[in-house]
């Protein structure tokens, strides 16, 4: 393979870096071969080019010139300066513009804690309320059970009454039966109330979950305030360091526009996260709301059906009265026939 002036080239420049003479002989074994001829066009080129490449001799300029120089140096330095404080002012007034808005995001923040904390006091509120509610239910399914108890010592008594009854035995047993049907009907409607009394209790709970999640995410609110305020501060200290750093306005300008395009990354997306999490605190206040609704109207059902209940029981109670009235009778006849 024919070694080209790329390769020669390379090697002398090696050579010549390191220190040595890039002779034939030394490039040719460097190289690891070829022909001299060709090492000694690429190198007499080589030898040309570098001597072309070598730096002129200057000579120090005039009194005169430097004089001159030293002037324009001056008013370039001063309208460099002029351009870094314009600069400078834009940038004051960009953070300052930012630092406005980050403040109205963190009086936004801290209005929306405490509306969050209003409906908290509200939630709260309404569970107390469903709490005594519960129970007033509580209550009155008690006293249900208490009447269907009395109502089945006197069906029990009634059965027995019965017993002793021939003419009207088949329709005091019949009648009897009727009654512990209702009974039963009864006593399922009131295990039904207790039921829906134990999914009001979970219902409760639900809520009071709801309510720790509303006070932890007003928690985090506030922990980003803090951390709203702590990069303000930031960038309070950022822009009294560039103050103190104006003889080097160049270097320094693009640092603080940096660190600006920084805190105002970092405060588009807390701002964007405050928005987030009013938003989700609404969704969650409003889901909070529509499930204490439906756990006032699961309350007003149990109320409604343990009124109905009542109102069984106490037909119930009539009824027996009223078996029990016919009993009386028929006994008062029976033993007014023994005496005859």
């Amino acid at each position: 393979m024919a070694i080209t002036k790329e390769q020669i080239f390379a090697v002398a420049d090696e050579l010549d870096a390191a220190g040595q003479n890039p002779t034939l002989a030394s490039v040719r074994k460097q190289l690891g071969g070829g022909s001299f001829t060709t090492i000694s066009e690429a190198m007499n080129e080589w030898r040309a080019r570098k001597a072309s490449q070598a730096a002129p001799i200057r000579e120090p300029a005039p009194a005169a010139i430097t004089e001159k120089l030293a002037e324009l140096g001056g008013d370039l330095w001063a309208v460099a300066l002029e351009m870094a404080n314009n600069r400078l002012a834009a940038e004051r007034e960009a953070l300052e513009a930012v630092r406005q808005e980050m403040e109205a995001a963190r009086q936004e923040a801290a209005e929306l804690a405490d509306q969050l904390t209003g409906e908290l006091d509200e939630a709260k509120g309404r569970i107390e309320a469903l709490e005594a509610a519960e129970t007033d239910a509580k209550g009155e399914a008690g006293a249900l059970r208490e009447k269907l108890a009395a109502a089945s010592e006197r069906s029990a008594t009634a059965e027995a009454r019965a017993g002793e009854l021939r003419t009207e035995l088949d329709h005091a047993h019949q009648e009897a039966r009727q009654a512990r049907a209702e009974r039963d009907k009864a006593q399922e409607k009131a295990a039904a109330s207790a039921d829906q009394a134990e999914a009001l209790r979970a219902d409760l709970a639900a809520a009071n979950s709801r309510a720790t999640e509303i006070e932890r995410r007003a928690g985090e609110l506030r922990a980003d305030l803090e951390r709203a305020n702590q990069a303000t501060d930031q960038a309070r200290a950022a822009l009294a360091e560039q103050q103190k750093a104006t003889e080097a306005a160049a270097g320094q300008l693009d640092q603080v526009r940096g660190e600006l395009a920084k805190v105002q990354a970092k405060a588009e997306a807390e701002r964007e996260a405050h928005q987030e999490q009013r938003k989700a605190a609404a969704a969650e206040a409003h889901r909070q709301a529509e499930r204490l609704t439906a756990t006032q109207a699961e309350r007003d059902a149990a109320r409604k059906e343990a009124s109905q209940a009542r109102e069984d029981a106490a037909t119930l109670r009539g009824r027996l009265e009223a078996l029990e009235t016919v009993m009386a009778q028929e006994k008062g006849k029976t033993g007014g026939a023994k005496k005859t």
